[in-house]
Parts: structure tokens; sequence; C-alpha cells
């Protein structure tokens, strides 16, 4: 049995935070898990900036009304859906992700959930554990699963370095430099490639 295991921003979907400073003007929120490989840190910086300068939720889910996934993303996960077992696993949240979802076909995702006030202010985060990426593909191999991942940060290198086969998707260089155990990759059309490499079905 096999399944694909993804990450969603920067390989579904646009990055959500790099939208929510151009509407806000506030670079500083350009910042990204393959800028700052620590996403404790990273969300915390973010909710300082925001209240900071006194918006949240309803500002970001404005922004992320007006996105739509990258262009060839639902027809890549039709085809992986068709052959594959497939579950998102992402660092997002689920009050971000709804709508990314609904214009998925509501794919598995696996995220956090965040806390908010009843005027929108994001008051806290709730991480569903520690590293869980990578622990969701601990336990799908638990399940005698055989598991392929693609990401494109800091964030996911844990997660494709457990899968038995890890693609970098739309890398960085920087994150591409730092591992270069796994091969890189710029189109759905190649990360296709490599999963048929991988798989015993083709």
């Amino acid at each position: 049995m096999e399944i694909v295991c993804l990450d969603l921003e920067g390989v579904l979907i646009p990055e959500i935070w790099i939208g929510v400073a151009e509407k806000t003007g506030i670079e500083a929120l350009r910042a990204t898990t393959r800028d700052i490989p620590d996403y404790d840190e990273l969300m915390q910086q973010r909710l300082r900036i925001m209240d900071e300068n006194g918006f949240g939720l309803p500002v970001i889910q404005e922004v992320i009304d007006g996105l739509d996934p990258l262009e060839g993303a639902q027809e890549f996960l039709d085809w992986l859906r068709e052959n594959f077992q497939v579950v998102i696993l992402s660092d997002t949240f689920y009050e971000f992700a709804e709508p990314f979802m609904r214009k998925l076909g509501w794919p598995a995702l696996f995220c956090h959930r965040l806390e908010s006030a009843a005027d929108g202010q994001i008051v806290n985060y709730h991480l569903r554990m520690k590293d869980h990426k990578r622990e969701a593909v601990k336990s799908f191999h638990d399940l005698k699963y055989t598991v392929f991942a693609a990401g494109d940060s800091y964030n996911d290198t844990s997660m494709l370095g457990e899968a038995d086969t890890g693609v970098l998707f739309m890398a960085p260089d920087n994150v591409i430099n730092e591992f270069p155990q796994f091969p890189a990759v710029n189109t759905y059309a190649e990360l296709r490639a490599e999963f048929e490499k991988a798989s015993s079905r083709f």
C-alpha cells in the first residue's frame, strides 16, 4: 500500500502569509518556514506583528478568499488520488485552509488550530504535536504503508527524511543546498515522474 503526503503552502496553494504581507504592506510578514525553520518562533513573530498592527483573522481570511490553488495543482491532485491514498500534512491552520480545501475537493488535511477572540484577534495557536509531519509518516509506516512525500521548506525536511521517497518541490536554493539528499523538482510533471519512479504501480 502506497500513500502520498504533501505539504500545502508552496506545493498546492500560494504562501498565505506572503499574500497577507502584500495586502497589509508589512514586509516582516513575508517570512515563511523557507526563512525561519522553527515554526513556533515564526508564529510567535507573526502574532506579535499582527497585535502591534491591530489586525486579526478577518484580514487574513479576506486575503485567502482572493487566492486560488497553484496552476496545475488540482489536476495533479486528481491524478494522485486516482493512484494513491493522499494526505495533506501542513503547518497551516484549519481556519486558513478551509477555502482551499473546498477548491481542491476536500482532500484529507492534518494541520493545526487557531484560537481567536470575538473581534477576530488571534490570541493563540495550538500545534497538533511537535514535528507532526514526521510523526504522521512514522505512523503510516506502522500501518504498513510505503510513503512518498513532497514539500518546499525547512519544516518539511524531517517528513521527507522519514518517507521512503522524499522530494523537494519548488524549494528555494537555500533549502535545496542544505538538503542535497532529496531530489529537487519544479513542476508537477517532474514530481509525478518522481512518484511514478518510486512506486511499484508503474
